[in-house]
């Protein structure tokens, strides 16, 4: 555990490989901090004020920013650190050890192990563990970006060298393949009807003892609905259905009629069905972002002006914006739980413009004391990362109460709210 907290959360980002040590942007410790403080905000804000939480399926709400802006500064920074490689084998064994730390911290935070703030019991059923989650999609992103500027960079030695595509055509040939592929197959598989099992513990409606059998009848190809879309079937296939995420959020959808936290007998069959939002299709538009990422970090590496930074990120931001737009009209939906590609477009420009305004306060300006509580953050977010993450920081305050439990700050701040 010393090794990631040696390094900004998130990134795992290891020290240069070359004796000369960048100097530190201090508007991407805030961006990073920017990230963790929106992620604390939607996980316990959303429940209380829905409109900032995810969006039930397409859609953009403020929670639907997070982990496309935790992948892009992911391949901001990886500019950085791999800026000069003297030894690409090395280099790679060392991005790979961290992108497996980072993935299997994050299958032991996410992965069932922590029972939440109403049942201090822990431990996971190993046939139902969750194998992916937001760090493990993190880990994706991060080496899919180290790997692209270990291997395939063209290095610049001055700035006039420096181009979006000039220097790093086989970065966008990557990117264009991953898309290639996430539409082939999103679009080409035919999903044929399927079922599956539910055990009735967890329901408030059915008998405790037993299980029910819920059949989803499909037979589409192509289609982008919760139900029969081909992403969740590749994660059913390979990954088993017992070992993808529970609570979806489509589960909000006015179509499965949910009450008290719990889905209707009613409601349509799919909505009982789990569905995991950081499955395995969708990670390859995820790391399409970090790829992204990594192309602004090259600005950043390589040039030192305030104005031709800015000006590179808006109109490439601008482009980006612009084509993610056009795709959105056209009818391919901004969809978070699919990674959609209109949705990967807009939230990664949305990540650039962000970053370059907070480049502009921060170390244009010199704003620093505005941004300090995020700089901060962003300076230890691994460390807030798996307090909030595992509740830990929920259940110690929880802890302490007046006469009786329920007596305590998060029970009154959460009874406050659901009763207005």
């Amino acid at each position: 555990m010393a090794d990631f907290h040696r390094h900004p959360l998130l990134l795992l980002q290891g020290p240069p490989l070359s004796n000369v040590k960048p100097p530190r942007v201090s508007s991407l410790d805030v961006f990073r901090g920017l990230c963790v403080f929106l992620m604390m905000l939607v996980d316990y804000g959303g429940s209380i004020f829905p409109i900032i939480a995810h969006t039930p399926w397409n859609g953009l709400h403020l929670a639907d920013f997070v982990m496309p802006f935790f992948l892009f500064i992911a391949g901001v920074s990886l500019a950085l650190v791999y800026k000069k490689v003297p030894n690409q084998v090395d280099a790679t064994r060392k991005a790979v050890v961290r992108a497996v730390k980072l993935f299997l911290l994050g299958v032991f935070l996410q992965g069932g192990y922590f029972h939440g703030i109403n049942s201090l019991t822990y431990g996971v059923d190993i046939e139902r563990i969750r194998w992916l989650g937001i760090l493990q999609r993190i880990s994706i992103g991060y080496i899919a970006a180290a790997l692209c500027e270990i291997w395939l960079s063209r290095r610049v030695q001055t700035q006039r060298e420096v181009g979006f595509f000039k220097n790093y055509y086989l970065h966008w040939i990557v990117a264009f393949s991953l898309t290639a592929i996430y539409l082939g197959l999103l679009y080409g598989i035919y999903v044929p009807d399927w079922e599956f099992e539910v055990s009735n513990t967890a329901s408030s409606v059915l008998p405790t003892n037993g299980s029910s059998v819920y059949l989803v009848k499909c037979s589409v190809r192509g289609d982008l609905g919760p139900a029969c879309n081909s992403a969740a079937m590749i994660d059913r296939y390979i990954l088993g259905i017992d070992h993808l995420y529970t609570k979806p959020v489509h589960r909000n959808l006015k179509e499965c009629n949910m009450t008290k936290g719990h889905v209707s007998e009613d409601s349509p069959s799919w909505c009982h069905a789990p569905f995991d939002p950081e499955g395995l299709l969708s990670s390859l538009t995820a790391a399409i972002t970090s790829i992204i990422g990594l192309q602004c970090g090259h600005v950043l590496a390589h040039i030192q002006d305030h104005k031709g930074r800015i000006e590179s990120w808006s109109l490439f931001s601008a482009s980006l914006l612009l084509l993610g737009s056009i795709l959105a009209i056209i009818g391919i939906p901004v969809n978070k739980s699919l990674y959609t590609i209109s949705y990967m477009l807009i939230t990664s420009s949305l990540a650039g413009i962000t970053f370059c305004a907070l480049y502009l306060l921060v170390d244009v300006y010199g704003y620093r004391y505005v941004t300090l509580p995020l700089e901060w953050i962003g300076k230890h977010s691994l460390s807030i990362f798996i307090l909030v993450t595992s509740n830990v920081a929920i259940i110690a305050i929880q802890g302490f109460y007046l006469k009786k439990p329920e007596n305590n700050i998060i029970h009154s701040i959460v009874s406050f709210f659901i009763q207005r």
